[in-house]
């Protein structure tokens, strides 16, 4: 890979948590987004995802990367790196 293809392209690190969904036409089991926190390494985005994921309120965390084509702003498909507790299905990104 050359200089510039490398800094057209910027990994970000993701930890998203999720809490039961409370509204009274919600399913059992339904979940709702959470906080979102952005690291700069996927191991900070692993560790704040299995915390978040012991924490009051927090029904399951995922910590997962993605890829932003700094050119065109697309974004690629999440790549799970940690998934603790109660999470939606992969197909539902």
């Amino acid at each position: 890979m050359n200089e510039n293809t490398e800094a057209a392209s910027k990994p970000h690190y993701i930890c998203q948590t999720y809490t039961a969904k409370s509204d009274a036409h919600a399913q059992q089991g339904a979940l709702q987004l959470g906080k979102l926190f952005q690291y700069t390494s996927p191991s900070a985005a692993e560790e704040r995802a299995e915390r978040e994921a012991r924490s009051e309120g927090c029904v399951g965390a995922d910590a997962y990367m993605v890829v932003e084509d700094m050119n065109s702003g697309e974004v690629s498909t999440p790549t799970f790196l940690a998934r603790h507790g109660n999470v939606p299905e992969t197909d539902a990104f």
